[in-house]
C-alpha cells in the first residue's frame, strides 16, 4: 500500500486537513426600537392651485407595519394670500381678508419600494429608504371642507437607531370653485421632517 493511500486509511473521515485560523470580529448589532411608532415635525412648501406657494408646517403620527409598508397620519397648515387678484379685481379679491388659512388631514400608507444604504465615509453606512406614498383624507380652505386625495414619494434617512429624516413631494388634489369653476385641483406639497421612533 502506498504511503498516501496509508494516511488517508488512518485520518478520521471528521477531521479537517486545513484547520481555519479566523481571528473573529466583535459586530455591534442595531438597537432597534421594539415598537414601529414614529411622531415627529415636517415643514416645508404648499403650493395652493392659482395662489402661489407659502411656508407651512404640521405634526406627523406612523406606523410601520413591516418592514416594507407602514401608514401615516399627517396633520398640516399654511397661508394662503389672494394678493394678486386684489391687484386685478376692483373692490377686493377671492377671500374675505388678504389670507387664509389653509389646514389639511390625511391618513396615507407607505410602500419602501428600494430600502438601502447611504455610505458617509469609508466606515459609516446608514440605512435609507425611497418610499411611495397614497392616501385619503381632507382640506379646510376659505370656508369650505374639500376631500382630498393625495399621492407622492419621499426619501428617508436613519442617521440612528431612533431617529429618521423625510424627504417628502405629494399632489394632493381637492375640488373647488372659488374661481367661479368646479374644478379638481392639484396642490403639491415639498416637505422636510424629522421622527422619533419609539
Amino acid at each position: 500500500i502506498s504511503a498516501s493511500a496509508f494516511a488517508q486509511s488512518t485520518q478520521p473521515a471528521n477531521e479537517h486537513v486545513v484547520v481555519p485560523q479566523v481571528e473573529r470580529r466583535e459586530i455591534k448589532l442595531p438597537k432597534f426600537p421594539s415598537k414601529d411608532i414614529e411622531v415627529g415635525l415636517i415643514g416645508g412648501v404648499y403650493s395652493t392651485e392659482n395662489f402661489g406657494a407659502n411656508a407651512g408646517y404640521g405634526l406627523r403620527l406612523g406606523y410601520h407595519i413591516t418592514e416594507d409598508f407602514f401608514v401615516q397620519a399627517n396633520l398640516a397648515q399654511t397661508k394662503v394670500s389672494d394678493e394678486n387678484y386684489r391687484q386685478l379685481l376692483p373692490g377686493g379679491g377671492i377671500f374675505p381678508q388678504p389670507e387664509e388659512k389653509l389646514t389639511y388631514y390625511n391618513v396615507t400608507a407607505g410602500w419602501n419600494v428600494l430600502p438601502g444604504e447611504v455610505f458617509i465615509g469609508s466606515n459609516r453606512a446608514k440605512a435609507t429608504s425611497l418610499y411611495l406614498l397614497g392616501g385619503i383624507g381632507s382640506t379646510k380652505f376659505a370656508g369650505d371642507q374639500h376631500f382630498t386625495l393625495n399621492f407622492g414619494a419621499g426619501y428617508r434617512v436613519l442617521p440612528t437607531d431612533w431617529l429618521a429624516i423625510h424627504l417628502d413631494v405629494q399632489n394632493l388634489m381637492f375640488q373647488s370653485d372659488l374661481l367661479g369653476e368646479d374644478k379638481l385641483t392639484n396642490n403639491l406639497g415639498a416637505w422636510l421632517g424629522a421622527t422619533v421612533f419609539f
